[in-house]
């Protein structure tokens, strides 16, 4: 006979699902829904978590509340994908039901963000249980599944029942590895204004040890880290952070340094940013089927406005990008497979712009745009990409690349509703030519430059687009090749 405890679980999984199948349905036909990108059913969604392969399979799980498209009591959403971009919702996973992630009076309680592991048969989450007003508040626990779709919470929950001395009750999102026979987990925290990540390891899963903190803010990054992820790449070290500056989330960055397995201190070298965004938050990694190391990232940020909420839905994930290591910086690039899924193509070559010559072309609402810019030919000093344009141009994103400075700024002052602030970033040129790829969807944009050596990642909320693609310059521009497909979600 099951405990009650399980059986609660059940109740509220069941509850989540029937809802979920009673009103999804009527969000699916919504204009606004993406194209391409990963988003919630219906409700809200926020950070991905438990990215993991599986079995043949991707798994992504995500931070949800299905009931409202406000933040609500957190539930495990899930999702599996064969390639990494077409998903399958599948049933919640994990919904709040213990004393350590449910509350009837408070409403900031559930399950919180964390992470998934493969071993043998078995699908392991680790995740925050988080109770307001409880103490210590937040724990981290263990659920376990056989089938990859129905998981059951460890009766030995919590698994890591408190913080250490050297943290405070803001400890939470779990990252999960393993190395040779050891299960080690790295968790956000803070003290004494800095962000921290402490270190824990585990022979079993279930009796887990305090290494020690591995590294902490320099006093400029952040004076709480969240949704730490700690990985090498190419024999190269890299802390993930998705940082906060007092109640304010910022933009993530990542570490270089050295981690030590014998001491567990990760030695920090430099950082750099990891999107120049302003829907870019809470990125998590996780190693493939092919040993590439993926990224997929919440593509939203906290108090943003969020329009689709009149649509009866909240929040998207980024396409899944792959990770590499070139000239000591952590690259980024959608994967291969989003080729896939391009089904019209338009080539143009040896384009040449000027102020008596512009390019025009319509896009369709989800599009994959490259360009090779010849920087020795043209003579420009600025040019303009407009996208997501009115035919009368008076709504339009529009990315400006001012050439002398080597900085691109994506304006969304006249984009349509929703947020409105500016993103810049710089510009690189490798042998001559500036490599600019947008991935973009119906309301999103995704910006690769100098295939992802810098990327920015906006959300676009366009209420009159006629899907225009204008390219403006004042002086010569030398457009070597300029790649359109359009994208196409088959089934």
């Amino acid at each position: 006979m099951k405990n009650e405890k399980t059986l609660n679980h059940e109740n509220e999984l069941k509850k989540a699902n029937d809802y979920i199948k009673e009103n999804g349905a009527s969000v699916q036909g919504k204009k606004s829904r993406l194209k391409m990108h990963f988003m919630t059913p219906l409700g809200w969604m926020n950070d991905p978590n438990g990215l993991v392969f599986h079995q043949g399979e991707y798994h992504l799980f995500f931070q949800f509340y299905p009931y409202d498209v406000e933040w609500g009591p957190m539930h495990w959403g899930h999702s599996k994908s064969s390639d990494g971009i077409k998903w399958e919702y599948l049933p919640v996973a994990l919904a709040p039901s213990e004393e350590y992630d449910y509350s009837s009076v408070e409403q900031g309680h559930g399950c919180f963000s964390g992470s998934a592991i493969s071993v043998e048969d078995q699908l392991v989450l680790m995740y925050t249980g988080n109770v307001d007003g409880r103490t210590p508040r937040q724990t981290q626990n263990i659920a376990f599944s056989k089938d990859g779709r129905s998981f059951s919470k460890s009766s030995n929950n919590p698994a890591i029942p408190t913080f250490p001395n050297e943290a405070t009750e803001d400890f939470r999102d779990p990252k999960i590895w393993k190395k040779d026979e050891m299960y080690y987990a790295i968790i956000g925290t803070k003290k004494d204004g800095k962000g921290k990540a402490a270190i824990y390891s585990s022979l079993d899963l279930k009796d887990w040890e305090y290494r020690g903190i591995a590294t902490e803010s320099n006093g400029q990054q952040g004076d709480m880290w969240e949704c730490p992820d700690l990985f090498t790449l190419d024999e190269q070290d890299i802390l993930i952070i998705s940082p906060m500056f007092g109640t304010k989330n910022s933009s993530p960055y990542y570490l270089l340094g050295n981690f030590d397995y014998d001491t567990c201190k990760f030695e920090q070298k430099d950082f750099f940013t990891l999107d120049y965004g302003k829907d870019f938050y809470a990125p998590q990694t996780f190693t493939d089927g092919k040993n590439r190391r993926i990224m997929i990232a919440w593509m939203n940020i906290w108090f943003a406005e969020m329009p689709e909420k009149n649509d009866g839905w909240a929040g998207a994930m980024t396409i899944a990008r792959e990770l590499t290591i070139k000239k000591n910086k952590l690259y980024q690039y959608p994967i291969v497979e989003l080729n896939d899924y391009r089904v019209d193509s338009e080539l143009v070559e040896d384009l040449q712009i000027d102020s008596k010559s512009s390019f025009n072309t319509s896009l369709t609402s989800a599009s994959d745009v490259l360009l090779t810019i010849d920087m020795e030919k043209s003579k420009a000093e600025a040019f303009d990409i407009f996208v997501k344009c009115s035919k009368d141009m008076k709504e339009k994103t529009r990315i400006h690349f001012d050439l002398k400075q080597m900085t691109v700024l994506v304006d969304r002052e006249l984009s349509g509703v929703g947020n409105k602030d500016n993103s810049v970033a710089p510009l690189s040129v490798n042998d001559g030519k500036l490599l600019v790829r947008l991935i973009l969807d119906t309301n999103a944009l995704e910006l690769f430059i100098n295939e992802g050596e810098y990327v920015v990642t906006n959300r676009v909320y366009p209420t009159n687009s006629d899907e225009l693609f204008v390219i403006k310059s004042e002086d010569l521009l030398i457009i070597e090749q300029l790649e359109n497909y359009s994208l196409k979600m088959e089934g």
